[in-house]
């Protein structure tokens, strides 16, 4: 028992490692080979934790050669079209001009449920309003809409508000984010001099949201409950 709980100790680290080291990518998102490459890894990883008597260097050697191996693919899609198309195919269009593609439909064994699945994921519910769409390589559709069935903007009304970047996260759950102070141009020292102007402590904040223009959101434990 002891050594299922030291093996899964030392193989958990490994594949978590090995994942981000792919990227951030969600399952939904990942390439055929991004995709083959990480059942492989879960298969491997199980096979030292099945099999006590496998040495532990059986699981992890190859798991570390297919992490380098998705790693020099990676790599070598960054410099070369051809590779990437290769190994990860092309968008397919499925709708063009309002008018359904039947035989690239049939080629990607796309049926209309699937199809209808995508438009309303995208936030189409009339199949009348799509314009164009297009089925990426990782097996998404991408939708665009009719002229008439877009939302309206404020450059369709012709007006021009301001931009800003969205409000960054200072302090989550009395945890004070250095990424959220240096986005700002902020210090810990000006934060923490504020919340004693309002007698708070990091402690006592649930949450603490701030933008550009000084706009913030703050929201006391005792108010979250």
């Amino acid at each position: 028992m002891f050594v299922s709980f030291l093996r899964v100790l030392i193989l958990y680290p490994i594949v978590v490692f090995g994942v981000r080291l792919m990227g951030k990518r969600q399952i939904g998102e990942l390439q055929p080979a991004e995709l083959v490459i990480t059942i492989l890894i879960s298969n491997i990883a199980t096979l030292p934790l099945e099999d006590q008597n496998l040495p532990l260097l059986m699981g992890i050697t190859p798991m570390l050669l297919l992490i380098c191996f998705e790693v020099l693919l990676a790599r070598l899609g960054l410099r070369s079209r051809r590779i990437r198309h290769l190994l990860a195919g092309g968008p397919q269009v499925i709708i063009r001009g309002g008018k359904i593609d039947r035989r690239m439909m049939t080629e990607l064994r796309f049926t209309l449920d699937d199809l209808m699945t995508a438009l309303r994921s995208n936030g189409v519910f009339d199949l009348r309003d799509v314009q164009f769409a297009v089925v990426e390589t990782n097996g998404t559709v991408s939708v665009c809409q009719k002229a008439n069935a877009k939302p309206l903007t404020p450059d369709d009304l012709h007006l021009h508000p301001a931009q800003s970047d969205p409000p960054e996260v200072l302090i989550a759950d009395g945890s004070i984010s250095e990424e959220g102070l240096k986005a700002l141009g902020s210090s810990e020292q000006t934060l923490l001099h504020e919340l004693k102007r309002k007698h708070l402590t990091p402690e006592q904040v649930f949450l603490l949201t701030a933008d550009r223009s000084g706009i913030c959101t703050l929201i006391r434990k005792e108010d979250s409950i």
